[in-house]
């Protein structure tokens, strides 16, 4: 027993080493006996959890020498868990020894009678090693880049509407947000902004299909059909927390995408439309009109993220989308208009002028669909 005992002991060593540097020198053979022991451990709790003594003497040597009470008797029981995310969330890992911890898992996973920590936990970072092994290089125009930006938003759906399912009956819905922050993270901020735009797009678009062939369907299918609705809500949701949770964030998406595809998605999304229209404002206090030149000029390059010309056109394009958002958008330049001094006369103020151009250019669309 005081072999077993000594064994025990070693386990916070473990698990530390897998958390270090150390492990940038590990190979597929090095991984192999680290699951080896991990899965000796878990052995350990399954043979003695029915005998308090033995959990007790086996706890007191797991806290020896630990500054804290770390570790007990029940983490021998999730060893190979605690192992392997140590180990995938280590960016020193070679990349062999990597794939070679994946393919263990997943083997386990589908001998183990309760496969799901397991294989969720090897799935949800492999799918964020791919998104993030996929080529980025400069950006291309929409029709090049369309490709491969839907694969990677129909991926990571897929994996949302998973992860929303296996973590529902555990009330494990919190920690969603914290694994879809760390895929994106893998990504490029140019890349992960139009992947998330393209995701809530394919979220609106399969809702609108649903709604639209579900007629003359019966009673089951219909339920159906409103359990995925409230799903891909739960996911959009989740997309939209990300990124609406940081303003560094929000602001740089705004940039990234042209504003035809910002008014679609403030359309499709009432929460995106108010806080869009707030950075709008701030871009736009940051212009002034130069009596030299006849036109607004930014005021201050670190600040004035957006000319007046891309101005223009964001404004325009949210009078496009829906009546309701063209409506919101025009109260907004009203209100603006009319705090600024209610000036009619071009060149006063950038929100006169700006509601003249959005005003002409609906009279125009007026005209031309009589």
């Amino acid at each position: 027993m005081e072999a077993v005992l000594e064994q025990v002991e070693q386990l916070p060593a473990l698990l530390a080493v897998s958390r270090s540097s150390l492990v940038r020198d590990w190979n597929s053979v090095t991984v192999d006996r680290a699951l080896e022991w991990a899965r000796y451990f878990q052995h350990l709790h399954d043979r003695f959890r029915t005998r308090p003594r033995l959990r007790e003497a086996l706890g007191r040597r797991l806290r020896r020498g630990q500054a804290r009470t770390l570790l007990g008797f029940s983490h021998l029981g999730r060893c190979p868990q605690l192992l392997g995310l140590a180990l995938l969330e280590n960016r020193s890992l070679p990349p062999a020894a990597c794939r070679r911890l994946i393919d263990s898992l997943l083997q386990s996973a589908e001998a183990d009678p309760e496969p799901r920590s397991l294989l969720l936990l090897a799935r949800r970072k492999a799918a964020s090693r791919l998104l993030a092994l996929l080529p980025c290089g400069p950006p291309r125009a929409p029709k090049e880049a369309e490709p491969q930006v839907q694969a990677e938003a129909q991926l990571l759906l897929s994996r949302l509407r998973e992860e929303r399912q296996e973590a529902e009956p555990a009330g494990e819905g919190a920690g969603q947000l914290c694994w879809l922050s760390s895929v994106l993270e893998h990504l490029p901020q140019p890349r992960a902004c139009r992947v998330v735009a393209a995701a809530l797009l394919l979220l609106r678009l399969g809702r609108g299909t649903e709604q639209a062939g579900s007629g003359g369907r019966d009673g089951d299918s219909l339920d159906g059909n409103q359990q995925s609705a409230t799903g891909d809500e739960y996911v959009a949701g989740q997309l939209l927390s990300w990124l609406l949770g940081n303003p560094e964030r929000f602001s740089a998406f705004c940039l990234f995408l042209p504003g035809s595809l910002l008014a679609s998605l403030a359309g499709h999304y009432s929460q995106l439309s108010r806080p869009y229209l707030d950075l709008l404002t701030g871009w736009g206090s940051h212009l002034q009109y130069d009596p030299l030149q006849g036109q607004w000029v930014k005021s201050c390059l670190e600040k004035a993220e957006l000319s007046w010309e891309d101005l223009r056109e964001r404004f325009i394009s949210l009078c496009q989308p829906s009546v309701l958002l063209r409506e919101q958008t025009q109260a907004a330049l009203k209100h603006l208009k009319a705090r600024d001094g209610d000036f009619e006369v071009c060149g006063l103020s950038v929100w006169t002028d700006l509601l003249m151009e959005v005003e002409e250019n609906l009279r125009k669309e007026s005209e031309s669909s009589r």
